[in-house]
């Protein structure tokens, strides 16, 4: 990935800086590619800043808000000269956007500098739809999917049709709802870690949903839900893959994405 900090497009071409996320730096490498090979099918100029860390969001949600500002004012001096910010996770995006501005209630130029980098954030599908109005994909994947609604992308950034509209327009692809779709997987960041007999319950009721569905692949937005489903799914012995969206809409690099 190139490495720059450019914010100018040519020719109505949009530039995208990747927020490539924690977990996907340390743990899904292949969600970060392929969320490139998705935005640059779609046109766009696609930059990585290689200064990014954390955007703060494991020490914010467990009270440590100084910690969380300092991570916070970190990210908007690197991605403030971005012309877009994408992330394919949809509770990093929430952080940004939503809980930024929180943060800095009391300090009025950072509170309105958040909020300017926040108003250019956005989760992967989410931008394609809303921002580049991709509605079909060239993307070709034939089998059954079931999609499991991230807590933060439907709950804080109200996306829920955005990720299924991008779904359907996979050629091949069978979408199959599972009755308990939007409910938590059971992971919550340091929740599984505080209340694991919870956390873990949470996850058995959300794998008995996705087995009912005869689904091959379970498909979400965020890796943290994937990791806490794929875990559960290989610990009772059920053969469910995990994929993130990034993932099935690079399934046929070839095509570009429609409009």
């Amino acid at each position: 990935m190139p490495d720059s900090t450019t914010n100018q497009s040519d020719h109505g071409t949009k530039t995208v800086s990747l927020f490539v996320t924690c977990l996907v730096d340390q743990f899904f490498p292949n969600v970060g590619e392929a969320t490139v090979q998705v935005l640059k099918r779609a046109s766009c100029e696609v930059t990585f800043d290689n200064r990014q860390t954390c955007c703060g969001q494991p020490a914010f949600n467990t009270g440590y808000r100084e910690e969380a500002r300092v991570l916070a004012k970190r990210f908007i001096e690197i991605f403030e000269p971005a012309e877009y910010i994408v992330a394919p996770s949809g509770s990093c995006t929430a952080m940004v956007r939503n809980f930024y501005p929180e943060l800095f209630t009391d300090e009025p130029e950072w509170h309105e500098r958040a909020k300017s980098v926040g108003a250019k954030t956005f989760e992967l599908a989410e931008f394609l739809t809303k921002v580049l109005g991709i509605e079909t994909t060239g993307a070709l994947y034939n089998g059954k999917v079931t999609y499991h609604d991230a807590c933060h992308l439907l709950r804080e950034l109200r996306q829920r049709n955005e990720p299924r509209r991008l779904i359907n327009s996979v050629e091949g692809v069978e979408l199959v709802e599972a009755e308990n779709c939007d409910t938590c997987c059971g992971f919550g960041g340091t929740f599984s870690v505080k209340y694991p007999e919870i956390s873990g319950a949470m996850l058995n009721d959300k794998i008995k949903g996705i087995e009912q569905t005869g689904a091959e692949i379970v498909v979400a937005d965020d890796c943290s839900c994937l990791m806490q489903i794929a875990g559960g799914l290989s610990r009772q012995g059920i053969k469910i893959r995990t994929m993130h969206l990034a993932e099935l809409l690079a399934q046929n690099p070839n095509n570009r994405l429609r409009k």
